[in-house]
């Protein structure tokens, strides 16, 4: 699957939640590595589209693409998505056996919404669509039978991709395919699915510690088959959208479809959305944020290393990702972001920007 462009809207420091979705309660929404930046480029760049005129749209500086430690604010990466689609007239960027119009994807949403009573038949209705086209994303749905019920108590059912007739060295495709298909399904239903794991035919990339902020979920690599594996009752969840919600949300899209939201229930998730909540004043210390976990400072600390992260790890992070939204916009100064982040002076949001991302400030910046 591949979702249409988006209107034009004011720049902001993050997405808007999609209709229906638990709100990420003041969480800045997380950026996006460079390397799904040039992975969406490859296609381009095999039909000899200007790749510096695609980045300019998204304003993202081209010296970037050479910076491994690279990110972009989810609204760059949704206008690069919207200039790729429109320069090759494909929502599969180049990477298919052959180009998928744009406008593909939006026929496919209104098939789904107007005749699917639940999850169910919405899956199987998008899956029959898109096999009228022979360059189109496989996928069909798969569940357990009763009588094979898992250890857990859960019984499971999968949306499983095919994806072996596409050109994608960098998995760029699976990942935006298995990514589209979980954002739409939860929209239709208006609820977050959580996933129980998430299977990939190719070997773990380099860049395996971002499927985490993707998913949300466990994730394996040289599976058998590429899927997406839920709890099965969701498929009997009732499609909850209408043609009026359909509209809004293919105006806001690429972006409400590629932003993981955070309102995970992860230890990590609840201090991001804490200290997000703390913006623009003094980011509250590890002791304020366990208290109002109701918890100890210690246990904290060892509810976030289980989950291989720790509260300076989250903090930064979260200061990344609002700086590199703000600086993309070109309206806020340097000084200001800095202040805002709780830095004593911007020599020391300089030192700690440059080894967050490799980069100066400035660089991040429109014509810096």
């Amino acid at each position: 699957m591949a979702a249409p462009p988006e209107d034009d809207a004011p720049p902001s420091y993050e997405a808007a939640p999609a209709h229906g979705a638990a709100p990420d309660h003041g969480a800045p929404t997380r950026s996006v590595a460079i390397h799904h930046v040039r992975a969406s480029l490859r296609g381009a760049e095999r039909h000899g589209a200007d790749i510096t005129a695609l980045l300019e749209q998204a304003a993202i500086p081209p010296r970037l693409l050479e910076a491994p430690l690279a990110r972009v604010s989810p609204r760059q990466f949704a206008r690069l998505t919207k200039a790729v689609w429109q320069a090759l007239d494909d929502e599969l960027q180049g990477l298919g056996p052959q180009p998928l119009k744009v406008g593909t994807f939006a026929m496919m949403c209104h098939a789904v919404v107007h005749c699917s009573p639940d999850l169910r038949s919405a899956l199987e209705r998008g899956s029959a669509f898109y096999r009228l086209f022979s360059g189109g994303p496989r996928f069909h749905l798969e569940e357990k039978p009763a009588e094979e019920k898992p250890a857990e108590g859960t019984h499971e059912a999968r949306v499983v991709f095919d994806l072996t007739a596409f050109d994608d060295p960098d998995h760029y495709l699976a990942e935006s395919a298995t990514v589209v298909t979980h954002r739409f399904a939860g929209w239709l239903i208006r609820s977050r699915i959580n996933l129980i794991r998430v299977e990939f035919s190719h070997p773990a990339p380099r860049h395996a510690l971002e499927y985490d902020l993707l998913y949300g979920a466990p994730c394996s690599f040289r599976a058998p088959r590429t899927a997406l594996v839920f709890d099965r009752a969701i498929l009997d969840r009732p499609v909850l959208q209408d043609e009026a919600e359909l509209r809004a949300f293919l105006r806001r899209a690429p972006g409400d479809v590629l932003a993981r939201l955070d309102y995970g229930s992860t230890a990590a998730a609840q201090v991001r959305r804490l200290l997000g909540q703390s913006l623009p004043d003094r980011m509250p210390d590890p002791q304020d944020v366990a208290a109002r976990l109701a918890m100890s400072a210690q246990t904290l600390r060892r509810r976030l290393a289980a989950e291989g992260t720790s509260f300076q790890r989250i903090r930064d992070q979260l200061r990344r990702d609002v700086a590199i939204a703000a600086l993309a916009t070109g309206t806020v100064s340097i000084e200001d972001i800095s202040q805002r982040l709780g830095f004593s002076e911007p020599s020391a949001f300089h030192r700690a920007f440059k080894r967050w991302t490799g980069s100066a400030p400035r660089s991040y910046q429109p014509g810096g």
